[in-house]
């Protein structure tokens, strides 16, 4: 287990993430909850965080994008807080100019792996190109195997057994609990233990969290916690 400095607090970090020109929140990354038009108004509710996650879903499904806003939301937000941006993010041309936009760092996903396993020739040259500390690796996960593709495409690999060899291209994991995501039913706080175990590189867990309690277990076991619906929801001071 990697331990949390003294000095440090966990991390509570809101989650924009866009279809068809809106933030919405989706439970299993499917059904539609709610939707917010006016997604700019989004940056003074969450301005005195430190981090914001921008996801453009419509990418990561490829179904489009939703650029124009997104890098608009970097613009802007980048003035108070650090900005994660990810969602389709599959060429390392499409990393080097969402980093031109303000975003701190980047999340990749599907483009991680390839042919069911970890797609390391792609992984170098992001690194080549993008400094190791501005790449996050989203490991999603559905009933503990790795899913891609806007969560549609499930492979035969459990995150745990790949951390360690993905931890030289990248700077953290987001690690969403698909089973959970947009449900507020709860963290799967073993879940997030045992990964944990699994690598020294920092976590962040995202998937049914709901309770600040929740958010300090996870501040315990040194991870911060990335939160849609029970913020948007108010379900958190």
């Amino acid at each position: 287990m990697l331990p949390r400095d003294s000095s440090q607090v966990a991390v509570l970090i809101p989650c924009i993430d866009l279809q068809q020109g809106q933030a919405v929140q989706l439970v299993h990354g499917r059904k539609r909850e709610l939707a917010i038009a006016d997604v700019m108004s989004l940056l003074l509710k969450f301005k005195k965080y430190k981090w914001l996650h921008v996801i453009d879903l419509d990418a990561a499904m490829g179904k489009g994008n939703n650029s124009e806003l997104a890098h608009k939301l970097c613009d802007e937000a980048a003035q108070q807080m650090k900005v994660r941006v990810g969602g389709g993010i599959r060429t390392v041309r499409r990393a080097q100019e969402i980093t031109t936009w303000g975003a701190h760092q980047i999340i990749i996903g599907s483009a991680a792996f390839k042919n069911r396993k970890i797609n390391a020739p792609f992984l170098r040259r992001l690194c080549a190109r993008i400094s190791r500390s501005a790449i996050v690796v989203a490991l999603d996960t559905a009933n503990g195997h790795v899913v891609i593709r806007g969560w549609r495409e499930r492979l035969q690999i459990r995150a745990e057994q790949v951390m360690e060899q993905l931890e030289p291209f990248c700077a953290a994991f987001l690690c969403t609990d698909v089973d959970r995501e947009g449900t507020m039913s709860g963290a799967n706080l073993e879940w997030f233990k045992y990964l944990r175990t699994a690598t020294s590189h920092p976590i962040i867990a995202a998937g049914g969290i709901k309770t600040q309690r929740e958010i300090a277990i996870l501040e315990r076991i040194g991870m911060d916690a990335a939160v849609g619906m029970a913020l948007y929801k108010k379900r958190l001071n």
